[in-house]
């Protein structure tokens, strides 16, 4: 943990310093329409959080390059979790993680048998078992290898380690995901898909780091044994069915 942010700091909701981490009360204020005058964190001394005037592709951007304030931004002042639906966005967030999911499986069952179209409708209907069984219990294996995980290396502290807080980061920080999208219309290598796991696996690396202000080698460690637990019992449920 950082020394620089008290374990006090890390409960509790609210605006987070994008630099810092530390509470914020305003992140700016308006004094008109488009007349804004954003705020600057008591502890560090700068702007709190310069994204709020930014362009949405520049904090795309600079998710993509995993850079820690752009997913403090993120996290903290975006999906903030006392003005949001927080159960809204994690039932529409988890759907989508699922459905691109489930294409990821079916991907790797394709390259596992025959393209014939005259499969029967049995065969179809069995397929499509095995690959809602696979992400159900893959995603299930992963959620608790990673809570387990994070309860320990916080040694069990109950009021930093929060179950909502930890899967809405995960769930959006696997927004390379949605590269599976591209593969349904081109021509893509096998081979991209392990890719794309691997920047889901660092960017859930670096959300996670943010959250709970973890060292980072002990963040990787942590999504490397639960992306691990979920990739081997995916590929052990793909030979058994």
């Amino acid at each position: 943990m950082s020394p620089a942010t008290d374990a006090s700091d890390l409960n509790g909701d609210g605006f987070r310093c994008v630099n810092c981490g530390r509470r914020i009360g305003k992140l700016f204020v308006q004094y008109s329409p488009g007349n804004i005058r954003l705020m600057k964190c008591d502890n560090c001394k700068a702007v709190a959080d310069p994204y709020i005037e930014c362009e949405f592709m520049i904090i795309f951007i600079d998710l993509i390059l995993h850079k820690p304030k752009a997913f403090r931004h993120l996290l903290y002042n975006v999906l903030n979790l006392e003005k949001i639906d927080i159960k809204g966005i994690s039932l529409k967030s988890g759907l989508m993680n699922f459905i691109l999911d489930a294409y990821r499986v079916s991907l790797l069952i394709r390259s596992k048998g025959s393209r014939d179209s005259s499969r029967s409708s049995l065969e179809f209907t069995w397929t499509c078992l095995k690959v809602f069984l696979n992400v159900l219990i893959g995603n299930l294996i992963f959620v608790t290898v990673l809570w387990i995980g994070i309860r320990v290396l916080l040694r069990l502290n109950y009021h930093i380690c929060r179950y909502r807080e930890i899967l809405l980061a995960v769930l959006v920080s696997s927004y390379f995901k949605m590269f599976f999208l591209a593969m349904m219309v081109w021509d893509f290598p096998f081979a991209s898909i392990f890719i794309v796991d691997v920047f889901v696996l660092s960017s859930n690396t670096v959300a996670i780091r943010v959250l709970t202000q973890l060292m980072t080698s002990a963040c990787t460690v942590l999504c490397l044994c639960a992306h691990s637990a979920k990739f081997l019992a995916s590929h052990w449920l793909l030979h058994l069915l």
